[in-house]
């Protein structure tokens, strides 16, 4: 109990300088201000979640303007799609900017500039290549000839198609409402094209390119955009400016929401708990455990996961934890093995690259747990050739020393305790026998032939 006591106080006293320091408080900042918030890396549930909260944080603070400093290769549809809703439906003015000088917005992130009231993009910086990455690879009916196609629709194909199809509506969609190119949105969709800062604006693709915050600013002063709640003019020449931190809840999600720290914390947790199982009372296992497979179960909340995959990985720790309580001498933890890999492999319901699980992890784990099994099942094998140690039937065999109690009334002393006793011949007052058998609570005692010393 101290021991958890002590654990759960460092953890408070851990968090407690990173919560002081995470955010600003809501109302306290002037309306002239503009806020700089970046968007980096892979689209995730932390992207999703640090956009939503900065708009919060935004709308209540009054702000006429928030820049989205986006540098992404793309990421997860649902995340994409969540922070697409909250820009249409934000009372704040929301500028996508790729920055700085050598970023990107590939994939979702040309669908999040296409969404913004305004897109801008730094030099020497790109946007495009927004085919859905599962789509990218040829199916095996792209082979086939053109009337075995027509013949025969394969079934990847036809998903493949109403992917496509559903990204480019989409982005047409968000093209007419920003007035923006839909043609070119569609090929960037179909093709995977891609496009310059330079040629995106000549496109009509975005609708300024500005070197720097401060350029951009100028530029955006004067400028009409069309919110939610009606039409708005910019007045950002004197704006001053402020870069949101992320803070330390962005770097805890994200840090979460990345698959393998996400596996890595369930097993952490399955091992953590089954130690705990066998040595009770230690304490620290438990708690460690606990919080490792709750953050586990919390990260894949927020990730695509295949049900099969999750479901497989569930038989396979089930089965090596029944392997561990009941050996069956590798039947259960061999399975227990193989289901978890398959089911790893499985997981992720994606395929953008970044949200894969490593296969060196699960070489990894795997190597672990097949040890786990061999020890667990060398245990048993040994258990079975140690003589037994307590229980009713270690008195087989042992010693007694017949006295007056058994001539009077049936009993002997036998390691300390009284027990009925009898036998089939005739026993003398000093003299030992040995128990030849059990009968319920009664030994059943032989008389030795020669006289040992005890």
């Amino acid at each position: 109990m101290r021991v958890s006591l002590l654990f759960c106080l460092s953890l408070l006293l851990c968090v407690a300088p990173l919560w002081a320091s995470d955010g600003v408080e809501s109302g306290s900042v002037p309306a002239n201000e503009v806020w700089v918030v970046p968007i980096k890396g892979v689209i995730s549930p932390a992207s999703s979640q640090l956009l939503l909260r900065t708009l919060e944080q935004a709308r209540e603070a009054e702000i006429q303007l928030l820049i989205v400093a986006m540098d992404t290769p793309g990421g997860l549809d649902t995340s994409m799609r969540e922070m697409i809703q909250s820009i249409l439906a934000s009372p704040v003015a929301v500028v996508g900017y790729v920055s700085p000088q050598g970023a990107r917005a590939a994939s979702a992130g040309t669908f999040l500039m296409y969404a913004s009231h305004v897109a801008a993009m730094a030099p020497a910086t790109n946007l495009g290549a927004a085919t859905p990455v599962a789509l990218t690879p040829s199916s095996p009916s792209d082979s086939k000839p053109e009337q075995a196609k027509e013949q025969a629709p394969d079934n990847a194909q036809s998903l493949r198609n109403k992917a496509v199809n559903d990204a480019v509506a989409y982005i047409r969609s968000l093209a007419e409402l920003r007035g923006r190119n839909a043609d070119w949105g569609e090929a960037a969709v179909r093709q995977g094209a891609s496009l310059s800062a330079t040629d995106a604006l000549e496109a009509g693709v975005i609708d300024l390119m500005a070197a720097n915050v401060a350029d951009l600013l100028v530029q955006l002063d004067g400028r009409v955009v069309t919110l939610a709640s009606g039409e708005r003019t910019l007045t950002t020449a004197q704006a001053s400016v402020v870069h949101k931190d992320p803070g330390w809840r962005y770097r805890l999600l994200a840090t979460l929401t990345n698959p393998n720290v996400a596996l890595l914390l369930m097993m952490l947790g399955f091992y953590g708990l089954v130690l705990e199982f066998y040595s009770p009372g230690v304490g620290l296992p438990s708690v460690v455990g606990s919080v490792c497979l709750l953050l586990g179960l919390y990260a894949l909340n927020l990730l695509p996961v295949n049900l099969a995959g999750a479901a497989l990985m569930v038989l396979g720790i089930a089965l090596m934890v029944a392997e561990a309580f009941a050996p069956s001498f590798g039947l259960f933890g061999i399975g227990g093995v193989a289901a978890f890999v398959a089911g790893a492999v499985l997981l992720m319901d994606t395929d953008v690259p970044e949200f894969q699980l490593a296969l060196p992890l699960i070489s990894a784990l795997a190597v672990v747990s097949a040890l786990f099994t061999a020890v667990v099942v060398k245990m048993a094998l040994a258990s079975r050739s140690v003589a037994t140690v307590t229980g009713i039937d270690t008195l087989i065999a042992r010693r007694v020393l017949i006295d007056a109690r058994y001539l009077d009334s049936g009993v002997v002393e036998l390691n300390g305790e009284v027990w009925y006793a009898r036998a089939n011949q005739p026993l003398s007052e000093g003299q030992w026998a040995r128990v030849e058998a059990i009968d319920g609570l009664t030994l059943v005692l032989h008389p030795e032939e020669t006289d040992d010393d005890c």
